[in-house]
């Protein structure tokens, strides 16, 4: 048996060892991982309306989840869940929404609130539209040849425009008054008031940014107006990177009693009406 020396060298690299094991972090069973942070994609609306900025913050607090927001159009938050960018999606295109669930993109949808479109124009109202039906307010914007901005980015409000253009009978596409922006709702509002257009854009996006616009509400309150939003997780079959645990909290968090309750009264006391309108169904899964 070979016997080992213990010299003061030897004692000093040993005690060493004994303080590093001893101030080193526990990784038993009680230590918990960290919670993922999450990517949200969503519709600039519930950016541009401030809903975002006052929900997300309340559920980092309540859950310890960071979420990053990429408000693009509903087109691209789509796009971005079938690639597997995205964690969750918030959007308003019903249609293509379930168009994706049925391609297996998504492994569960909530709804989760409603609001409605508004048809907006200058206030000299060139093509005398004000007051009339939105089918009979876009015929007549398209008589008169007035200047009509659109998003033209495969959002849900192009997406409604282009459904309302087609009620209306009329092909927008390659007409010289029809304006492409390219841009989110917000950007395309500010360019429809600086040339005197019409406009589609949401109820929350409007109001919340109505003053420092020169535009008015031309037609309102139509069924085919109606404009309804879903969260949706990115499937993890398909994408196994994708956070879904923590994603579907959130889906599980924003359709809650509370958080519905929440978006109900956003913005009523500032702008006397409500923004969105809570709309989850208990239990309703679209899978």
């Amino acid at each position: 048996m070979r016997t080992i020396r213990f010299t003061p060298l030897l004692g000093f690299f040993l005690a060493f060892l004994l303080l590093v094991t001893a101030c080193a972090p526990s990784a038993g069973p009680s230590a918990s991982p960290p919670l993922a942070s999450i990517i949200l994609a969503t519709t600039t609306s519930t950016q541009d309306s401030g809903l975002l900025d006052e929900l997300i913050p309340l559920f980092t607090k309540e859950t310890g989840i960071q979420v990053k927001v990429i408000a693009v159009g509903t087109g691209e938050a789509l796009a971005m869940g079938e690639r597997g960018d995205a964690d969750v999606l918030l959007v308003h295109a019903r249609t293509s929404e379930d168009a994706f669930m049925a391609k297996g993109q998504g492994s569960l949808r909530y709804d989760v609130m409603y609001n409605d479109f508004l048809l907006v124009g200058p206030p000299a109202d060139p093509a005398r539209a004000k007051g009339l039906e939105i089918t009979a307010a876009l015929q007549a914007i398209a008589q008169a040849q007035a200047l009509f901005v659109s998003r033209g980015d495969n959002s849900g409000t192009n997406s409604k425009e282009l459904a309302l253009w087609k009620k209306a009978a009329i092909t927008p596409n390659g007409q010289a008054w029809r304006l492409s922006a390219g841009q989110g709702m917000g950007e395309t509002a500010r360019i429809a008031s600086e040339k005197g257009a019409y406009t589609l854009i949401d109820r929350a996006t409007y109001l919340a940014v109505e003053k420092s616009l020169q535009l008015v509400i031309i037609s309102e309150k139509s069924t085919d107006l109606l404009n309804p939003y879903g969260v949706i997780v990115v499937n993890p079959a398909n994408h196994p990177k994708v956070h879904s645990v923590e994603a579907k909290a959130f889906a599980d968090w924003i359709v809650s009693p509370d958080i519905q309750k929440f978006i109900g009264e956003f913005g009523v006391a500032k702008y006397g009406q409500q923004l969105f309108v809570p709309d989850a169904k208990t239990g309703e899964v679209t899978p």
